[in-house]
């Protein structure tokens, strides 16, 4: 498992026809706020670019509640597959219909009944962006996706992965002390020289 893999989730509910075993729903939606993270200290939004080219380079599962284990439910690799990925307006679409397996049972009877009421997505990041708020918290936008490896219908979703987006949050911090150390520096350098001391 790539150890910069991070997984989010919303509250999106799929919805399946239980006849034809239709099941679609949205992994991830642009331009939204997540829940405040880390204690309500960043707050996480995706960009509608996040997943330029990204689907056409991809091998991605759909998997229930992420777990590989017990079976995968769809796939679409670079694009193609028993998993359709739709990149609309509003973020990414996935629709299958689910296998007739123990786990398809599940996945529809659970959808059927309300257990199963999200979605979540399972991704690497290439490039996001920064910007410290004035209360002090930040804001992450996930510019670029780099590799997307599952969506999944779960019971709980995993907003926050606590490895991965903590590092990344502590990097940032630690950049912007680096550089408030350099400007203090800075400042009493030219203090100093304008004394000649």
């Amino acid at each position: 498992m790539d150890k910069n893999r991070e997984i989010r989730g919303i509250s999106y509910r799929a919805t399946v026809d239980e006849e034809s075993r239709h099941v679609e729903g949205y992994a991830l939606l642009f331009d939204k706020d997540s829940k405040p993270m880390w204690g309500g200290d960043l707050i996480e939004r995706i960009a509608p670019t996040a997943l330029d080219g990204v689907l056409e380079r991809s091998d991605v599962l759909c998997l229930m509640n992420h777990d590989e284990s017990r079976g995968v439910l769809a796939r679409s690799r670079m694009g193609e597959g028993s998993l359709t990925l739709t990149v609309d307006e509003k973020g990414l679409r996935y629709a299958f219909d689910a296998p007739k397996t123990a786990l398809g049972d599940e996945l529809i009877e659970a959808l059927r009944r309300g257990d199963i009421a999200e979605s979540s997505f399972a991704f690497t990041v290439e490039r996001d962006n920064w910007e410290r708020m004035e209360d002090g918290t930040y804001k992450r936008t996930i510019v670029q996706i780099g590799q997307l490896y599952d969506v999944s219908p779960v019971y709980y979703p995993a907003y926050e992965d606590t490895t991965v987006a903590l590092r990344s949050m502590e990097r940032r911090r630690a950049e912007e002390d680096e550089r408030a150390q350099r400007e203090l520096d800075d400042y009493y350098n030219s203090i100093e020289k304008s004394l000649n001391i």
